[in-house]
């Protein structure tokens, strides 16, 4: 069930990404390739697929939240073009493939991530059928905080400022709560602020959505360590490379696993709270700490 939802939700995310970049008036055709390039070839669709997940769940029509799926996805492909560059973490593989930065030039990916996050926002301020202004606003303005400085671009500067130096365990939380898990918090909420939920319902969802992210952030950890280059589709032990702190590296390996499983623990309590059918949205979450991509 839970595989051929992921890829039935990769595959219309995907078609209203193409759609997306198919309606774009060609200005520069290097820099539009730049952005399939780093938005299309590949990945698992993770938050995308919360979207859709979690606003089933709520039953919101799918179709009414294809705008915020491409919108998020958008914004974490930007967030990759950027985060693969020489002066952040500079990485030649991604998702299997050349990053972008290798596959074009350094100006090409800057400009792509640029443009990407602005499309992100173009794409969300469309009108939706059945969403209220304010709510369209209200989305808006939650994917804006979940980018920027009090989310993701938050936790990737304190990640560098990391670098190359020894960080205790609950820095090391925060920088992956901004980093990793404010995107997914808010692939969470999107749909939540569509549907309207009740206050304690808000409260359940947002406790889901803050320890499936910290879990899906302390799995990358143990990958990185235990998964091939192959499998990852990218440098395998990269992290350890770049001299970047860990949680296997501050809690051993079996201690980062203990971790990531009592995380998921959490995350599944808060959903037998909720008076919905959560069955897939609590298969995602015990997929996240058994992958091994």
């Amino acid at each position: 069930m839970l595989v051929d939802t992921i890829t039935r939700y990769q595959q219309r995310v995907d078609s209203q990404l193409e759609k997306i970049f198919d309606n774009q008036t060609v200005t520069d055709p290097k820099l539009l390739a730049a952005m399939k390039h780093g938005a299309l070839l590949g990945g698992k669709r993770i938050r995308p697929f919360l979207v859709y997940a979690i606003g089933d769940m709520l039953s919101i029509p799918l179709k009414q939240l294809d705008s915020s799926a491409a919108a998020i996805e958008c914004v974490h492909a930007y967030s990759l073009i950027h985060d693969d560059l020489p002066a952040m973490d500079d990485d030649a593989l991604r998702r299997g493939q050349p990053t972008v930065h290798v596959a074009f030039d350094e100006a090409a990916a800057i400009l792509a991530g640029d443009a990407l996050q602005a499309l992100a926002f173009e794409v969300m301020c469309e009108p939706i059928d059945e969403i209220a202004p304010r709510q369209n606003l209200a989305m808006v303005r939650a994917l804006a905080k979940a980018s920027g400085y009090s989310g993701m671009c938050g936790g990737q500067a304190m990640d560098l400022s990391a670098t190359n130096k020894p960080i205790d365990l609950a820095t090391l939380s925060q920088l992956h709560k901004l980093k990793t898990g404010a995107l997914i918090r808010c692939a969470v909420e999107l749909p939540m602020i569509a549907a309207q939920v009740s206050q304690e319902e808000q409260t359940l969802l947002m406790e889901f959505a803050d320890a499936i992210g910290l879990a899906f952030q302390v799995q990358d950890d143990v990958l990185d360590i235990i998964s091939s280059t192959d499998e990852l589709g990218k440098p395998q032990g990269s992290d350890c490379e770049s001299n970047k702190s860990t949680y296997p590296q501050l809690l051993g390996l079996m201690g980062a696993q203990a971790t990531a499983k009592s995380l998921i623990e959490d995350a599944l309590s808060a959903l037998t709270k909720l008076p919905y059918n959560s069955q897939l949205i609590a298969e995602f979450a015990r997929y996240i700490i058994e992958r091994r991509v």
